[in-house]
């Protein structure tokens, strides 16, 4: 839907990237894998709970999306709250998917465990028609200091540093939320989770290094890139909300890394070693990554 996404797309990867406004009547080719992330409307009772009745949701389309193309494997990525706040509505996406031939399971995964210096959750679902695993967490976990070296220490001119109003709104918002830890990023862990509103936005909550001379400054697009796991060669196009816009909507490339590398094994038929055979593997997730 995005022009300046399309661009960016198409300056770094390989292939046509297209522009269009998708629907549940959308014609979908056939393929033998389909991956997304479809937008989900804050489902409240509100809201009336109408589920994939919903015209507002983007699932009805992924889900039109894979009884089209019939893959051999799709996957979706979703925030947290899918799985908690609005369970009941994944059941029924899953239930839904079920209904078309799939096994599937889910689970709440974080970027931080991929390599990526981010604490950043994503529920991931997949469905399958033989045994699949999710991506192995690795072992180390990279931090803001490793990701930004030599950035985060620089106080460049044309930098957006945060007047002294700023700092007397920060502290008093810090003391409002309880905020145990301060919200200027640490160089020696991981980054809490990167949101366009935290990025841009001049708020409390905002994204900022605190340099040795007491200012504090914004991010900018390229260390929130780094932050996400994008390399310096990777190039942004349009605006700078724009781009700080898709930086914070990303899907953290070294996170997507793994998850392809999983598809790719399922698509080899290298048989995992504790393969998933349900959705009921998300559910005892559910009680197990409580963290």
């Amino acid at each position: 839907m995005d022009p300046d996404a399309c661009r960016t797309y198409e300056a770094n990867l390989h292939g046509k990237c297209t522009q269009v406004m998708l629907s549940p009547e959308y014609a979908f080719q056939k393929a033998k894998v389909v991956i997304g992330g479809p937008p989900c409307q804050p489902f409240s009772v509100g809201g009336h709970q109408r589920g994939i009745k919903d015209a507002r949701d983007g699932f009805p389309i992924f889900i039109s999306a894979v009884r089209q193309a019939q893959p051999e494997i799709w996957m979706f990525e979703n925030v947290r709250g899918l799985m908690y706040r609005n369970r009941w509505y994944l059941d029924e996406i899953v239930e839904e998917m079920e209904g078309l031939g799939y096994q599937v399971a889910f689970e709440l995964l974080n970027a931080v465990d991929f390599g990526v210096p981010q604490n950043r959750e994503r529920v991931i679902c997949v469905g399958y028609k033989r045994p699949y695993a999710f991506p192995r967490k690795q072992a180390q976990r990279a931090s803001v200091g490793q990701a930004l070296g030599e950035l985060a220490l620089q106080a460049p001119t044309a930098g957006k540093y945060l007047t002294p109003s700023m700092d007397a709104y920060v502290a008093k918002y810090e003391v409002a939320s309880k905020c145990i830890n301060p919200r200027d990023l640490r160089l020696d862990r991981p980054a809490r989770t990167l949101t366009c509103r935290n990025l841009a936005g001049a708020t409390g909550d905002m994204q900022r290094l605190l340099l040795k001379d007491g200012r504090r400054r914004r991010l900018t697009v390229r260390e929130g890139a780094r932050l996400q796991s994008f390399p310096d060669w990777y190039e942004f196009h349009g605006s700078e909300a724009s781009q700080y816009q898709q930086v914070g909507n990303a899907v953290a490339p070294l996170f997507a890394y793994a998850l392809a590398g999983s598809v790719l094994n399922y698509l080899r038929g290298d048989v995992p070693a504790h393969p998933c055979e349900s959705a009921d593997i998300g559910r005892q997730a559910r009680m197990e990554w409580v963290l």
